[in-house]
């Protein structure tokens, strides 16, 4: 028994865990953003308006954040595996239904119902609370960072691979093979099962924590809410451009190729702004990162909205926008750890990126109302504009450091 344990443990290297941590984020973060590639061609198919793809989105969204929280509880308590192999199995089904649904109804239920709860499941906020469970303190940070960036992969090369398929193929095939890949992540999960017998994480070192306390804990915590409260704006920004990016471009006059390749040139650069916002936070103040993303953001968009239409301006911005894309992810997780330990991390991200995700429902759904009633997106890139300045300076008074803990100090 000791010597199976030591066997499976000297694989299980760091190194071994943040790599297949990244290959479910690529997986799970890939077909997702690159869902707006579907948008026209489903809408035409099925003659429908750009409303009916924006609120079943939406629903995604707002599900993926409703599920989150409880996802990670479960996956705190009972481990990961269960959770990404419930959520993949999810993702697959509701990818593969929606290749075939034809009514508004059937939309909501496949790609709003069913990937939504499937994201909840098996989305890399679940590998970062199994990651900061299993890894040493000093490579957290970096591991954040690292699958965020897989993640963004994931979105460079799902995206021109979508457009490669409705063009070679047609969007349901192009569905079906998305819903085959996530099946993938099955197997890839069971890397990030917790050693049998191995003592959890901080036992040692804070007394036991139950899941009612870490709540009332972190909520009368001014600097989790603050940081809560700001991660709103990520998710608006994200799901708006995601879904809606690629159709305000057609609009503009460009090819749906430039689209798919300025998604993809996000997905790209985002690696590079991950891993950098991953290895700054272990050198400076996390909330300054976290304002500096959110203000380089609002500026980023102002200035490509008021930039007549090109190529080229449209490809500079997806660079630009890729650098301060998920950057947000490692510190925010960080920040969450730093204050609250890894006992609840899948949990109390959860509830962060729930906030993320209210942002992400009213992003999406706004684009599309707004589209359908003045026939522009301009009042929603401007609306992004001002919630990222108001969430540079909401990040600007957190406090990182752990949170006071009387019982453990009594101990």
């Amino acid at each position: 028994m000791d010597t199976s344990r030591q066997t499976s443990a000297s694989w299980r290297t760091p190194v071994m865990l943040i790599i297949f941590g990244c290959a479910i984020s690529m997986l799970s973060f890939g077909p997702r953003s690159a869902l707006g590639q579907f948008l026209a061609p489903l809408s035409f198919a099925h003659h429908w308006g750009r409303e009916v793809f924006s609120l079943a989105l939406a629903v995604q969204n707002l599900l993926w954040g409703v599920g989150q929280p409880f996802a990670g509880a479960v996956a705190d308590r009972f481990g990961a595996v269960r959770v990404l192999s419930i959520g993949a199995f999810l993702y697959a089904a509701g990818l593969a239904l929606m290749a075939w649904t034809d009514s508004a109804l059937g939309l909501n239920i496949s790609a709003g119902v069913l990937i939504g709860f499937g994201l909840s499941g098996c989305s890399f906020n679940i590998v970062i609370g199994a990651l900061g469970k299993l890894l040493p303190d000093r490579y957290r940070s970096l591991a954040f960072g690292a699958g965020t960036a897989a993640g963004s992969f994931g979105q460079f090369l799902f995206s021109p691979l979508a457009r490669g398929l409705i063009d070679g193929f047609d969007w349901q095939t192009a569905l079906v093979v998305f819903a085959g890949l996530m099946l993938l992540i099955l197997p890839l999960s069971l890397v990030l099962a917790a050693p049998k017998g191995a003592p959890a994480a901080e036992k040692t070192i804070a007394p036991p924590q139950s899941f009612r306390q870490a709540l009332s804990e972190a909520f009368s915590h001014r600097s989790y809410v603050l940081l809560v409260l700001g991660f709103f704006t990520c998710g608006f920004q994200l799901a708006f451009v995601t879904v809606h990016l690629p159709a305000y471009l057609l609009d503009r006059g460009l090819s749906a190729e430039v689209g798919a390749w300025t998604i993809g040139a996000i997905g790209l650069f985002n690696i590079v702004g991950s891993l950098a916002s991953g290895y700054l936070g272990v050198r400076l103040p996390k909330r300054y990162i976290l304002s500096f993303i959110y203000f380089a953001r609002a500026l980023s968009i102002a200035v490509f909205v008021m930039l007549p239409a090109s190529t080229v301006t449209t490809l500079i911005f997806g660079a630009v926008t890729g650098l301060l894309w998920l950057s947000t992810v490692p510190p925010t997780s960080s920040l969450v750890a730093v204050m609250f330990g890894t006992r609840w991390l899948s949990t109390l991200y959860g509830f962060a990126f729930f906030s993320h995700q209210i942002g992400g429902f009213l992003g999406v759904l706004l684009g599309g109302l707004a589209y359908e009633y003045t026939g522009s997106y301009n009042a929603i890139w401007w609306l992004s504009v001002f919630f990222g300045c108001m969430s540079a300076l909401i990040n600007l008074p957190i406090v990182e450091r752990p949170v006071a803990r009387p019982a453990m100090a009594a101990a």
